[in-house]
């Protein structure tokens, strides 16, 4: 079959301008992947020399104990922010798809949080968290209760960070979920108010099996999110953080730029790559047995 000129003029311009975007991805994504999985095979010493060093990162690995807290705190972080931020989202998502007065309004206040950069909700927060001038501490301190010291105590520094991560997080997932409630058909709810269902029953036999591809969706991303912890930790805690707080991406960042041990610090980033490409395969596979399509 000949393809007319036209066509192939079609097909240049098109790979023209997809070609800075690809070269883009190349250079600031795919070949970071490459380098980092070589990386985790060397030592690293004074002024960026590098040798090889076989399997001794991956080794160390296996006894690393800041490595299996950092994973602990991961993943409590990750079993506690991720679901709770997915309930609220659904929660107000559905409640902003009812025809209420200010709608807009509303809408716009819980979106604010997703355009204001991290730096300045962890400053924000950090300034409310604060023992000694806290908002928080302050209105505990009216109602007799004494406020804890939230980012330097062991049993609430975490408890903290997750508090922000929630709040930062509920605006987008709250926008992609009213986007997912907005595709359902107003005449499934015509019919089932016709059979006499009440709103429970609308909600979780019409809007939640229906929500299911929107819910899967924001739980894939969330969780590859929520396993990269980093920013609200460095930016409320700082560099020296403290063991009950320490994240996997931490401790990345720990070995890679402030011990100088990037070799050792790319074995952990390959770790974290693998597990989350794992958990992402079982959650593909797992999504047959309940995420219903139209």
């Amino acid at each position: 079959m000949r393809i007319s000129s036209k066509r192939r003029s079609d097909w240049m311009w098109a790979y023209i301008m997809i070609t800075p975007l690809m070269l883009g991805l190349l250079f600031f994504y795919i070949w970071p992947v490459f380098q980092t999985f070589y990386f985790s095979f060397t030592d690293w010493g004074s002024f960026g020399k590098y040798t090889w060093s076989g399997l001794s990162n991956y080794k160390r690995l296996l006894t690393d104990r800041d490595l299996l807290y950092a994973f602990r705190n991961t993943s409590i972080y990750i079993i506690t922010a991720v679901p709770i931020g997915i309930i609220l989202s659904i929660f107000l998502a559905v409640l902003l798809n009812q025809k209420v007065k200010g709608l807009s309004v509303y809408r716009t206040l819980y979106f604010l949080p997703v355009v204001t950069m991290p730096a300045a909700v962890a400053m924000v927060w950090k300034w409310l968290y604060n023992s000694d001038f806290g908002l928080i501490n302050y209105v505990l301190g009216r109602l007799s209760i004494p406020g804890p010291h939230w980012l330097t105590d062991n049993r609430t520094a975490l408890l903290s960070i997750i508090i922000v991560a929630i709040w930062s997080s509920i605006g987008s997932h709250m926008i992609i979920f009213l986007s997912g409630l907005q595709g359902i058909s107003v005449s499934y709810y015509e019919a089932a108010s016709i059979d006499g269902a009440g709103a429970f029953t609308k909600f979780t036999r019409i809007t939640l099996p229906l929500l299911t591809p929107t819910i899967f969706f924001v739980m894939v991303t969330s969780l590859i999110g929520a396993f990269q912890v980093f920013d609200f930790i460095y930016m409320m805690v700082g560099d020296i953080v403290m063991e009950s707080t320490q994240s996997v991406v931490f401790l990345y960042y720990k070995y890679g730029f402030l011990k100088n041990s990037k070799g050792y610090a790319s074995s952990i980033a390959v770790l974290l790559f693998g597990i989350i490409m794992i958990i992402t395969y079982i959650q593909m596979k797992i999504q047959k047995k309940w995420v219903h399509y139209e």
